[in-house]
């Protein structure tokens, strides 16, 4: 009679292999989860309420008091005031109640405003509700005396304690889908996906096969090879902002050099806006892209290339195939893992792209893209939901791109 074997991975050394594996993996998990999983459900839960830039603090009771009357000397006459106002505009705040002590050498003379109890020292307030705005004063009259002078009282030893009730918007259980019907009502908003797609699409693209050229070309040993890579990879490497304003200044209508030579050459009449005129500024930011990050591609297909065994290069060459009938059959079956690769980096990479578009144009002249209109939204309307409304559509348009990349496009294994 033979015993029962557990199945694999169930015994009690698998099991406590899993729960090691799982204590080396928690830091990991707790850091993924605090910078990426907490703002992805804070920017889903944001674009559901309708939140402003002015909201984004919790309305609460704010004070300032002040000695008023400027006493000299002892026995002079002073004002001990309390100056309370709403932190917001249009949020009201229930049951304020402000709790301080008096200054010590200052004594109260005459009646207190009915809503204040004086106990000592202690002064106990009663605001009732604040409306959103609403301020109120309230002025103790009094005089001083000489302990007043010699503990040098300052009024901010003691810190006033207030307290009070009001609506959160960004915690309470109000939602609405106001912030979507508005992106998606907009007259601007298609084109702005259109300028989105032109951009990523042309863009990742034109940065493959540029790459691709400049590896092709780069794949042979020749004088100067190390350092003709190196020049090519100065776009890439090269401060995003220093090359930017290159291209402004380079291509500005009225003393850049491109303009200056383009008339000098007859080639126009007149100076060209290439960043302020539509369609040319979407396509010149698009050369842009390509510009700046074909050395990304470059790298990473050189590299590639470089690691093909040449026996099949070599017998190709001895069956007379041609120099593209080589890269058609040979070379190009090799390279489309790492083109896969790159084509999906590149495409999530240019469709979150904002500082380039940003620096060229400023989102003008039909160039405004999503991630762009993620910060006119959020930080020049003040609207942070219709900010973060655009910020869920971008992620839900890559989920929906990784999805189709990983199911109809990409067939390599372990992609």
């Amino acid at each position: 009679m033979t015993s029962a074997v557990p199945p694999k991975g169930t015994g009690p050394l698998a099991r406590r292999e899993a729960r090691l594996a799982w204590g080396l993996l928690l830091p990991t998990l707790s850091a993924v989860s605090l910078v990426v999983i907490l703002p992805l459900l804070a920017i889903f839960w944001i674009s559901v309420k309708p939140v402003e830039l002015a909201d984004l603090r919790a309305p609460a009771p704010v004070t300032n008091e002040q000695m008023r009357g400027r006493p000299a000397e002892a026995g002079d006459e002073a004002t001990w005031q309390f100056r309370l106002r709403n932190s917001s505009q249009e949020v009201q705040i229930t049951g304020v109640t402000l709790r301080d002590e008096l200054p010590l050498g200052f004594e109260p003379a005459g009646d207190l405003d009915p809503r204040c109890v004086l106990d000592g020292r202690a002064l106990i307030c009663d605001f009732g509700d604040l409306d959103g705005g609403q301020r109120e004063t309230i002025q103790i009259e009094g005089t001083v005396s000489q302990d007043y002078f010699d503990n040098q009282t300052d009024v901010d030893d003691v810190v006033p304690v207030l307290t009070g009730e009001s609506d959160f918007i960004l915690t309470n259980t109000e939602f609405t889908f106001e912030n979507f019907a508005r992106l998606f009502d907009s007259r601007d908003f298609w084109a702005v996906i259109w300028a989105t797609l032109f951009y990523t699409i042309f863009g990742t693209i034109g940065a493959l096969l540029v790459g691709l050229f400049a590896a092709l070309l780069l794949n042979h040993s020749f004088r100067g090879q190390g350092i003709l890579r190196g020049f090519y990879l100065f776009p890439y490497v090269a401060p995003v902002i220093a090359v930017a304003f290159s291209w402004v200044i380079l291509f500005d209508p009225f003393s850049g050099s491109v303009n200056a030579l383009l008339v000098q050459m007859g080639v126009t009449e007149s100076s060209i806006n290439f960043f302020g005129e539509r369609p040319l500024a979407l396509i010149m930011v698009t050369v842009f892209e390509i510009w700046r990050y074909f050395p990304l591609s470059f790298l990473f297909i050189l590299a590639r290339m470089q690691s093909i065994d040449t026996d099949m290069y070599e017998a190709a060459d001895m069956d007379g195939a041609s120099p593209f009938q080589k890269f058609r059959y040979l070379s190009l079956p090799q390279l489309m893992g790492i083109l896969s690769v790159l084509f999906l980096l590149r495409f999530i990479w240019t469709f979150n792209k904002f500082d380039d578009i940003f620096l060229l144009t400023g989102g003008n002249a039909g160039t405004r893209t999503l991630t762009v209109n993620v910060y006119e939204q959020a930080f020049e309307l003040s609207n942070i939901g219709a900010g973060a409304a655009v910020a869920v559509v971008i992620l839900l348009c890559l989920l929906a791109f990784s999805w189709g990349f990983f199911r109809f496009i990409s067939r390599e294994e372990g992609l």
